[in-house]
């Protein structure tokens, strides 16, 4: 098993014992009484504009990890997005797997593309990455960091993206704790379950006297 393969079981070893704050690696967490929705995959025409909606009926700001090849395709999504005061996060260009596979050349690409993609259509050059699946690896933590920007992962999956139910999706996020980066997808094919567990799960989030923040990105780390 090759070094990236062990680095990205090792991360799903974190995440399931709810560590926020390692020394080095992914942000994991937010502080005190908040949670963070994050949203990877979009933009995308038909599930992002809902999701929009649906976060402004609740005055909630969430980061949304673009993809540079959608928002090339969908420039007024993302300015969308980053007009609802939403933090833009960078998702890559293609959403390539295994992505840790990838060599420094591709990994430059993929990171530096999305940069350029998103300042291009918004203006705002993101802060925050979070590499395709999770498949961190020191290159991957390295080409992050050459752009300054902080790599987020997280620590509740409801595993939207497979389509499990509105039900299923809804009581997992539900249950959140203070302190936890949550995971959804508005792209990547059907979201309709997720926007629908939403729509049942942050009143409840709110309800608990939760709040919601946006990842800490922190310092910018010389490579």
């Amino acid at each position: 098993m090759n070094r990236a393969l062990v680095l990205h079981y090792a991360w799903f070893g974190v995440r399931a014992l709810g560590v926020l704050r390692p020394r080095v690696g992914p942000v994991f967490g937010v502080e005190g009484r908040a949670v963070a929705l994050t949203v990877d995959d979009g933009p995308h025409p038909e599930w992002t504009p809902p999701l929009l909606d649906l976060l402004a009926r609740h005055d909630i700001r969430a980061t949304f990890f673009l993809i540079g090849d959608r928002v090339r395709e969908h420039p007024d999504l993302a300015r969308r997005i980053a007009g609802a005061g939403h933090l833009l996060g960078n998702h890559s260009m293609t959403h390539p797997h295994p992505f840790a596979a990838l060599g420094t050349a591709a990994l430059e690409a993929e990171v530096g593309g999305t940069q350029e993609a998103i300042q291009e259509a918004t203006g705002v050059r993101p802060e925050v990455f979070r590499a395709p699946s999770g498949n961190w690896s020191p290159a991957v933590l390295r080409a992050a960091a050459r752009h300054g920007l902080t790599p987020v992962d997280w620590a509740v999956n409801p595993s939207d993206w497979r389509r499990p139910g509105t039900g299923h999706i809804a009581r997992v996020l539900s249950r959140t704790r203070p302190g936890r980066i949550m995971l959804c997808h508005d792209g990547g094919g059907d979201r309709s379950q997720t926007v629908a567990a939403l729509a049942q799960a942050l009143p409840r989030l709110l309800a608990r006297g939760l709040t919601f923040a946006t990842p800490e990105v922190r310092p910018r780390v010389r490579t």
